[in-house]
């Protein structure tokens, strides 16, 4: 019996859910030596607590073991495959369809470090160089699809690049929830035409109340009517909790990673601790 050395490795009952999920062992070559289990804890413990591949505690297996599977896992879509079973699995636990007939789009601009790779840019408008992270997400958070791409490119683009792939693979999928940064009828066309969907732009509560209630020349003292501080907005704020839930990563602090699709695998192996932690409870 594997004893739980960090709160980050997994317990019996979580071992039990994914375990099935795991490649088996090839018929030829050499016999796997590695237990699976370790490598997962390793790979889970670098996410959240964001060491270097070199630093890995002893207690596991060695780094380059383990980065071994982590980068073949990545090539060879596994991450994917789990993340999308287990996502199922949840959806199922809370009652709920297998697939989704609705969710919520956001991204988020991180800066990146001095390890470069390809698409890096600057975003002007969060004045951040980096990369952003786009990802779609059903009605209880979970994330359906993540891509990471240039910062430089705007939200309305990276819509395309997150949405093409999931053309015919959510049959019960029809409505997208969004924030202004998506508004603009092309894309709302793009996105019908395209995939099937409607795009709704969810508008905050106040937006349009100065020019819809006060004649051009009048003075008005909005201090005095429009609430201060933050509001939360439907639909909107189920993104944002997704978003923080990936902050408690210390690996996705920033985007250290030198490619863009691994930088999309982390997103999801923090998304399958997250499910496993759901999955194991009674």
């Amino acid at each position: 019996m594997n004893i739980q050395i960090y709160p980050t490795d997994l317990t019996e009952q979580e071992w039990e859910i994914i375990s099935p999920l795991m490649p088996e062992d090839s018929p030829t070559g050499r016999p796997r030596e590695l237990s699976l289990r370790e490598v997962l804890n390793a790979i889970f413990y670098l996410v959240k607590t964001g060491c270097q591949w070199r630093y890995l505690p002893k207690n596991y297996p060695v780094w380059s073991s383990v980065y071994y599977y982590w980068r073949k896992w990545r090539r060879d879509g596994t991450w994917e495959t789990i993340h999308s079973s287990l996502q199922v699995a949840t959806r199922l636990k809370a009652g709920r369809e297998e697939q989704p007939s609705a969710g919520i789009i956001d991204s988020q601009s991180v800066k990146t470090t001095g390890v470069g790779g390809p698409s890096r840019g600057y975003d002007g408008g969060k004045k951040i160089k980096g990369r952003k992270r786009h990802i779609l997400v059903d009605t209880p958070g979970l994330i359906i699809r993540a891509c990471v791409h240039s910062a430089a490119i705007t939200d309305r683009d990276g819509l395309k690049l997150l949405l093409q792939p999931l053309k015919n693979l959510l049959p019960r999928f029809q409505l997208i929830w969004a924030d202004s940064g998506y508004q603009g009828q092309a894309w709302s066309d793009w996105v019908k035409q395209t995939l099937g969907w409607t795009l709704e732009i969810v508008k905050h509560p106040w937006s349009g109340i100065k020019s819809t209630y006060a004649p051009v020349g009048t003075k008005v003292d909005w201090d005095a009517i429009i609430p201060k501080g933050f509001h939360i907005l439907p639909r909107r704020w189920v993104v944002e909790r997704t978003l923080s839930w990936l902050g408690q990563n210390r690996r996705l602090s920033k985007d250290y990673e030198y490619l863009p699709s691994t930088s999309e695998v982390t997103i999801y192996v923090a998304m399958i601790r997250l499910m496993l932690t759901r999955l194991a409870r009674e």
